[in-house]
C-alpha cells in the first residue's frame, strides 16, 4: 500500500461515522504484516505536511503494533516483522525523534523502549556509537533523550544484568558531564535548558540506583559532577515564566530539574553514603560522601525549607524528599550535631504547620469529599506527601533522640490545646488544634509505653480529644475519631470513658460530612479489636451494619471491609442472622467495585482494592457461619454469579479470592449442588490456559467436590468429570515446561481420586500410575518425588493386586520398590529422614506397604515380603514418634499459649503445618473446629515446598489437608489385623515370615502390636464421646 493510500486509511480511523471507522480500522489490520507497512507508518509520522491528527493516529498504531510484534513473546515463535523492515526502523528513528512535535516523541519514545529493550546490545550494536556522536553534536536533545531510556533499562538490574552499564557510563557521562557543566553557566537560561537538564539527571539516577557506577569512584570526577548538583539545589528557580496554576506550576521544568536533584542526592546518601550499610569495598566512598558532601547537602535543604517558612513556594514532593533526607540525618551523630541548632525552627515553624489543617484541604474537603477522602487513605499519596513527611520526621525524632526532644514537643503541643481551650470560639485555632491531634495520634506507639505520658493518655484524651467530637469545625470531628481510634487498645481505668469513645465513634459514621464518616468506620475497627464486653456493640450492631453499607455505597475503599471483617470475626456465629444480607450487599458492592475498576483505564482507581476487599469479607462471613451449613444454601444464589464470572479471565485480579469462597462453600453446605457443579469446567479451562500459578488454590474446592460428591463425580457423564480431571492432570503432569514445584497438586489430586472411590475406578489406576511413573523418573525436588510414590502408595491402598500387576505389566515395578525403600532409609546430616516428612506422608507409605503383605507369594516373594514388612515396621515407629512429639508440643503450646491460631511454626520442612494448630474451639466442639481448621489450613498445606534444604533438622508435622476415608483409618490397627489375617489364611508365609526376623524387628513388631491394642481401646472410647455429643447436642 502506497503512503497516500494508507493516510487516508488512517483519516478514515478519525471519522466520527462509526462503520467508516470500523472499515478503516479493519484495513489497518488486513495490512499491518505487509512488508514496508511499519516504515510506511513511520514515513507519515515525521512528515511535516501531513494532518496532524492522522500523524497521530499512525503514531498510535505504530507503537502499538511494535509493542505486540518487534520481539515474540514465545521463545520459538518467529518475529512478524520482517528483518530489512526493523533496520529501516533502528536507521530512522533516531533521527526524527527530537524533531517530532512532544506528543509524537512520546509515542516514538514508547516505541524506543520497546525496541531497545529487545535487541540492544546484540541487534543494535551502533546504539551507543549514535549517541556518543550526537551528545557532541547538534542533535544532544535527541540523544540525551535516547540515552535516558537507554539508561533506563539497567535501572534495577544488578549484577551480570548491568555489565552493559558500565560501557554506557564510560561512553557518555564525560560528554554529559560537559553538556551539563555548559548548561549550568547560561545566564537567564531557557525552559528548554531545563528540559534537557532534567533528561542528565534522569540518565544519572537510573545509572546510580542500584550502584555507583567505578568511573564515579574517581572523587575527581564525582566531585566534579557534585559541584554540579549543588549548584543546581542552591541557585533559585527562575521566577520569569512561572505558572501561576499549583498543578502546571509543580510539573514545570525547573521545578522538575530541582526534584530530580533532591532525589539523586537523597539516593547517594541513604544508599552509599551509609558507612554502616556499605560492604567493604563501597566503605571508601561513603566515608568520603559523609565527609564532603552529605552536612553541605543538608545545609541546602535547610535554606530550601525555610522558604516555606516565610510563605514562599516549593512543590510537595520537594518538600517530602528534603523531610526524608532530614530523618535519615537524625541517627548520624555529625549530621544530629549540624541539625541541632536549627531545630526548632525546623520542628515548630516548618513541620508542625505542615501538620496542620491546610488552605488546600480545605478546599478539597468543601469541593471534593470524596478525593479528600481518596487522598488520605491512599498509600501512593503518602509517599509524595509533606504532611507524612513531617510525621515521619517527628517519630524518627522522638524515637532517636527522644531524650532532648520528646518533652520539649509535647510541651509545645499542649501549649496548643492551651491556647485553643482559652479563645472565643470565634479565635479558636482550629487548624492548629488539628495538628496537634494529628501529632498525638502519631506518636501513640511511642507515649503508649513511655512514663510519665503513659499514665496520662487517658485523662489527655477526655480532656483534649473528645470535645472534638461535637466540635463545629468537621476535619476536627474526623481527627478526633482517628486519634480515638488510634488510642483504643489503651487500659481505660474508667469503662464509662471507653463507652463514651465507642458511642461517639459510632454516631460520626451518621455524621453530615463524608470525611467524618469514613474517618469514624475507621476508627470503629480498633474499638471493635479492642472491646472485651461485646454487650456495647450487640444493641447497636443492625444499625452499625446499616450505616456501613451506605457508606460502602458512597466511597470505594478496601480500609472500609477491613472493619466490616473485623465485626464478623469478633462477634462469630452471632452474624448468622446478618449474613445473607451482608452478603448481598458485599456481592452489589463488589460488583460495583469492579465497574468503576473496568471504567478506569489507568488501573490505579481504588475500586479494584475494594473489590478484593469485599470478596474477602465475604470469606469472613462464611467462616464465621461454618457450623451452620443450611445458611449456605440460602447465600449460593447470591455468590454464584460472582464465583461464574470471576473463574473467567474477567477476574485474573481476584481470582485467589474467588477460589476461597469457592472453597467454603463446596465444603460446609449440606450438599454440593448441580449450580456450584457448574464452576469445575471454569476451573479447568483457567487452569489450562492461564492459571497454573493457581493450581494449589484450585485443588481445594477439586477435592471438595471429589470427596464430598463422589457420587456424582463417578456417575455424571455430561460433563465427564473423570475425564475432565484426566485430561488436565494428564497434561499438567506431562509439561516438561513446568517445574516440579508447579505440579506438585496433581499427584495429591491422583490421592484424592485413589482415596475417595476405592473399587470404583478401576480402569483408571493404570492411566495415573502410568504418568505418575513417567513423571518421576523426571523429577528433581524431594517433595515431589515423595508425592509421586504416594500415588503408588494410594494405588496399593486402593487395590494392591491391581496395582503390583500394572506396575509389573509396565515393567516399572523394581524400579518403582527400590526407589521407595531408598528414599525411607535416606537421612539428613542431621540424622532425620530426608523424605515422608509429615505424618500424612507417612501414613499414606503405611497403608500402601501394609496392603503388599497379604498378597500370595506368586505376587510378592519372601525376600519381598520381608523388605516391605521390615520397612512398614520403620515407618510406623517414626509414625507413632512424630505423633507423640506433636501431641507434646500441643501440649505446651497450650500452656504457653490460649491463642490456637499464633502456633504455627516458622518451620521450612514441606508443607510443615505443625499440628499444633488443631485445637479445641471456646465451646469445646473439637470436630467441628477441626473441620473448620482443616479448610483454612488447607490453602497452606498446599502450597509448595521451599525446603529441600539437607541442613534442615525440622520434622514437623502437618494439619493433615486432605480430609479422607484414611483419616479413620488407624495404620497401627490396620498393619496388626493384616498381619492377622496373613496369619490365619497363609500360616506356613507367616512363620517364614517371622522366624528370618531378627530381635530388633521382633520387639518392634511387639511394640506395634501393643499400641494397636492401645489405639483400638482410644478408638472406642472417642466414639463413645462422639455419639454422647452428637446425642446431647441433638436434645
Amino acid at each position: 500500500m502506497d503512503l497516500q493510500s494508507l493516510a487516508i486509511i488512517l483519516q478514515g480511523a478519525l471519522s466520527p461515522n462509526p462503520s467508516e471507522r470500523k472499515a478503516a480500522e479493519d484495513s489497518l489490520n488486513q495490512y499491518q504484516y505487509a512488508p514496508q507497512h511499519l516504515v510506511r507508518l513511520l514515513q507519515i509520522i515525521v512528515e511535516g505536511n501531513c494532518d496532524m491528527a492522522v500523524r497521530q493516529v499512525a503514531s498510535i498504531s505504530f507503537k502499538n503494533f511494535i509493542a505486540k510484534n518487534w520481539a515474540p513473546h514465545d521463545p520459538g515463535e518467529q518475529s512478524k516483522i520482517l528483518p530489512d523492515d526493523k533496520e529501516v526502523v533502528r536507521q530512522n528513528i533516531l533521527n526524527f525523534i527530537a524533531q517530532v512535535p512532544p506528543l509524537l516523541r512520546a509515542q516514538l519514545g514508547e516505541c524506543l523502549k520497546t525496541i531497545i529493550h529487545a535487541d540492544y546490545p546484540e541487534q543494535w550494536p551502533t546504539l551507543l556509537h549514535w549517541v556518543k556522536h550526537n551528545l557532541q553534536d547538534q542533535q544532544v536533545y535527541g540523544a540525551l533523550f535516547v540515552l535516558r531510556i537507554l539508561s533506563r533499562k539497567y535501572e534495577f538490574k544488578s549484577d551480570e544484568e548491568r555489565i552493559p552499564v558500565h560501557h554506557i557510563v564510560e561512553e557518555t557521562f564525560p560528554h554529559l558531564l560537559n553538556i551539563f557543566n555548559r548548561l549550568v553557566q547560561i545566564v537567564n537560561p531557557s525552559i528548554e535548558v531545563a528540559d534537557l537538564i532534567k533528561l542528565i539527571c534522569k540518565i544519572f539516577w537510573s545509572s546510580i540506583y542500584l550502584e555507583v557506577p567505578k568511573q564515579l569512584f574517581d572523587p575527581n570526577v564525582f566531585n566534579a559532577w557534585m559541584i554540579l548538583f549543588l549548584n543546581i539545589l542552591e541557585r533559585p528557580v527562575p521566577v520569569e515564566g512561572q505558572p501561576a496554576d499549583p498543578e502546571l506550576r509543580k510539573s514545570w521544568g525547573w521545578w522538575k530539574v530541582k526534584k530530580w536533584t533532591v532525589h539523586i542526592l537523597n539516593r547517594l546518601y541513604t544508599r552509599f553514603g551509609d558507612v554502616k550499610l556499605q560492604n567493604p569495598d563501597n566503605k571508601a566512598f561513603a566515608q568520603m560522601f559523609q565527609k564532603n558532601y552529605a552536612g553541605k547537602i543538608l545545609e541546602c535543604h535547610l535554606n530550601l525549607l525555610n522558604v516555606i517558612r516565610t510563605g514562599g513556594y516549593l512543590p510537595d514532593r520537594v518538600i517530602n524528599l528534603i523531610l526524608q533526607y532530614l530523618s535519615n540525618s537524625i541517627p548520624k551523630s555529625n549530621m544530629y550535631s549540624q541539625l541541632q541548632p536549627k531545630l526548632d525552627v525546623v520542628l515548630f515553624e516548618i513541620i508542625f504547620p505542615l501538620m496542620c489543617f491546610s488552605d488546600n484541604d480545605q478546599r478539597l474537603w468543601d469541593e471534593d469529599p470524596h478525593e479528600y477522602v481518596r487522598k488520605g487513605y491512599d498509600i501512593i499519596e503518602d509517599l509524595y506527601s509533606p504532611r507524612t513527611a513531617a510525621m515521619d520526621f517527628v517519630s524518627e525524632l522522638v524515637r532517636k533522640r527522644g531524650k532532648d526532644n520528646l518533652q520539649k514537643f509535647l510541651l509545645f503541643i499542649v501549649e496548643v490545646f492551651k491556647r485553643y481551650d482559652e479563645a472565643a470560639a470565634e479565635y479558636k485555632p482550629y487548624r492548629q488544634k488539628d495538628g496537634a491531634l494529628l501529632a498525638i495520634g502519631a506518636l501513640c506507639d511511642k507515649l503508649k509505653q513511655t512514663e510519665p505520658y503513659k499514665s496520662e493518655l487517658e485523662h489527655m484524651l477526655v480532656q483534649h480529644v473528645f470535645p472534638e467530637f461535637s466540635s463545629p469545625v468537621g476535619h476536627l470531628r474526623a481527627k478526633a475519631a482517628w486519634v480515638a481510634g488510634q488510642y483504643a487498645h489503651i487500659n481505660f481505668s474508667d469503662p464509662n470513658n471507653f463507652r463514651r469513645a465507642l458511642h461517639s465513634v459510632v454516631a460520626g459514621m451518621r455524621d453530615l460530612e463524608l470525611p467524618v464518616r469514613v474517618d469514624s468506620v475507621f476508627a470503629l475497627r480498633s474499638f471493635v479489636e479492642a472491646c472485651n464486653d461485646l454487650g456495647e456493640i450487640r444493641p447497636i450492631l443492625p444499625q452499625l451494619l446499616d450505616e456501613f453499607f451506605k457508606l460502602m455505597n458512597e466511597v470505594e475503599n478496601e480500609d472500609l471491609v477491613f472493619t466490616l471483617e473485623t465485626i464478623v470475626d469478633k462477634f462469630g456465629e452471632e452474624m448468622a442472622p446478618y449474613a445473607l444480607g451482608l452478603c448481598q450487599n458485599l456481592a452489589a458492592a463488589f460488583w460495583k467495585c469492579m465497574n468503576t475498576a473496568e471504567a478506569d483505564e489507568e488501573g490505579d482507581d481504588p475500586g479494584a482494592l475494594a473489590a478484593v476487599g469485599c470478596l474477602r469479607a465475604i470469606s469472613t462471613i462464611l467462616e464465621s457461619v461454618s457450623r451452620l451449613p443450611h445458611l449456605f444454601v440460602h447465600i449460593e444464589p447470591t455468590l454464584l454469579p460472582i464465583m461464574c464470572r470471576m473463574l473467567t479471565t474477567d477476574g485474573q485480579e481476584v481470582f485467589e479470592e474467588v477460589l476461597e469462597i469457592v472453597s467454603y462453600m463446596t465444603f460446609f453446605s449440606p450438599t454440593i449442588s448441580l449450580e456450584m457443579w457448574s464452576l469445575w469446567p471454569l476451573m479447568m479451562e483457567a487452569l489450562a490456559d492461564w492459571a497454573i500459578d493457581f493450581f494449589p488454590n484450585i485443588l481445594v474446592p477439586l477435592d471438595n467436590y471429589i470427596s464430598r460428591s463422589t457420587a456424582h463425580f463417578l456417575t455424571c457423564k455430561d460433563p465427564d468429570y473423570q475425564q475432565s480431571l484426566w485430561n488436565m492432570i494428564s497434561s499438567v503432569m506431562g509439561d516438561k515446561n513446568l517445574e516440579d514445584s508447579d505440579i506438585e497438586p496433581a499427584p495429591k489430586l491422583i490421592q484424592v481420586v485413589f482415596q475417595n472411590c476405592r473399587g470404583q475406578v478401576d480402569h483408571w489406576v493404570e492411566p495415573y500410575l502410568r504418568i505418575t511413573v513417567e513423571r518421576l523418573r523426571r523429577a528433581e525436588k524431594p517433595y515431589l518425588k515423595c508425592l509421586l510414590i504416594e500415588v503408588v502408595a494410594d494405588a496399593l491402598y486402593y487395590n494392591a493386586s491391581l496395582t503390583l500387576n500394572i506396575l509389573q505389566k509396565l515393567n516399572v515395578a523394581t524400579e518403582v520398590f527400590n526407589l521407595w525403600f531408598q528414599m525411607l532409609l535416606q537421612t539428613k546430616k542431621s540424622g532425620a529422614r530426608a523424605n515422608f516428612k509429615r505424618e500424612h506422608d507417612k501414613k499414606v507409605c503405611c497403608l500402601g506397604l501394609t496392603s503388599l503383605l497379604p498378597l500370595p507369594a506368586d505376587q510378592l516373594p519372601g525376600e519381598a515380603l520381608e523388605r516391605v514388612f521390615k520397612s512398614t515396621l520403620d515407618l510406623l515407629v517414626a509414625y507413632k514418634d512424630q505423633l507423640a512429639e506433636a501431641a507434646k508440643e500441643e501440649e505446651e503450646e497450650g500452656e504457653d499459649d490460649d491463642d490456637m491460631g499464633n502456633s504455627q511454626t516458622d518451620d521450612e520442612d514441606d508443607d510443615a503445618n505443625s499440628d499444633k494448630d488443631m485445637g479445641v474451639d471456646e465451646d469445646g466442639d473439637e470436630a467441628e473446629s477441626d473441620k473448620l481448621q482443616k479448610l483454612a489450613a488447607r490453602a497452606r498445606a498446599f502450597r509448595p515446598t521451599e525446603s529441600d534444604d539437607e541442613d534442615s533438622d525440622d520434622d514437623f508435622s502437618d494439619d493433615e489437608e486432605l480430609q479422607s476415608p484414611i483419616d479413620d483409618v488407624d495404620p497401627f490397627v490396620f498393619f496388626v489385623d493384616t498381619i492377622k489375617a496373613l496369619q490365619a489364611s497363609d500360616p506356613l508365609r507367616f512363620q517364614n515370615l517371622t522366624q528370618t526376623l531378627d530381635f530388633r524387628y521382633q520387639a518392634l513388631a511387639n511394640g506395634v502390636a501393643q499400641h494397636a491394642e492401645q489405639r483400638r481401646i482410644e478408638i472406642e472410647k472417642e466414639k463413645v464421646a462422639k455419639a454422647t455429643e452428637a446425642a446431647v447436642a441433638a436434645s
